[in-house]
């Protein structure tokens, strides 16, 4: 039997929940300060109807950064070079650190809600998991470059939201946190960064 599709109000309340908390989370100042019930408030549905569709805060948070993020990770899983699968692990690795800054910078308040709601330990988080896997992998395939996932961690590290928000706060601009990246990734791997690596990702 084919699968039903989502009715039109499930749809449309979908769309404005997720709006209403984008909205509600570039606001505040504080992440932690926005609540399901601001967001129900916000969006114009009940809370029960937020809840049954997202469990808690942290799922409604997952569900927005996935939302968000879905057009970078299509290009990370099928789209061309610089991100995509066929692309020279020495150009992918620069390029995919570069396309994670640039969506934090992009979208620091919902970075920030994210890893600041990750539980007892950000590491654990689903989506650390997979953006930590994907780059070890890439590592794993530079010529010359084994990691045991200390690299893929410690290059994470540099683009952690607070630690991207620090810095933007601190007056560096987008460009130049940028270049920085891709210096730093350029030393880790042992090479001059690839011609086009800071260019190639997603701004």
């Amino acid at each position: 039997m084919a699968e039903r599709k989502p009715r039109k109000d499930a749809e449309r309340n979908r769309a404005a929940v997720l709006a209403a908390a984008d909205e509600l989370f570039a606001r505040c100042a504080r992440p932690e300060d926005v609540t399901m019930a601001d967001v129900a408030a916000a969006a114009g549905v009940g809370k029960g109807t937020l809840f049954r569709a997202y469990g808690d805060r942290t799922g409604l948070i997952r569900a927005l950064y996935a939302a968000r993020l879905e057009p970078v990770a299509r290009a990370v899983e099928e789209g061309p070079p610089p991100l995509g699968p066929a692309t020279d692990p020495r150009l992918r690795v620069p390029a995919l650190l570069d396309a994670l800054l640039c969506f934090k910078l992009d979208h620091r308040h919902l970075a920030l809600a994210l890893e600041g709601d990750s539980g007892d330990s950000p590491y654990r988080a689903e989506h650390y998991g997979y953006w930590h896997s994907l780059l070890k992998t890439v590592l794993d395939r530079v010529p010359g470059f084994d990691d045991d996932g200390f690299a893929a961690h410690a290059l994470l590290a540099a683009v952690r939201a607070d630690l991207v928000e620090h810095l933007a706060d601190g007056g560096i601009p987008r460009e130049e946190l940028r270049a920085r990246l891709a210096r730093y990734v350029a030393r880790v791997l042992g090479s001059s960064a690839p011609t086009g690596a800071e260019d190639g990702a997603a701004r």
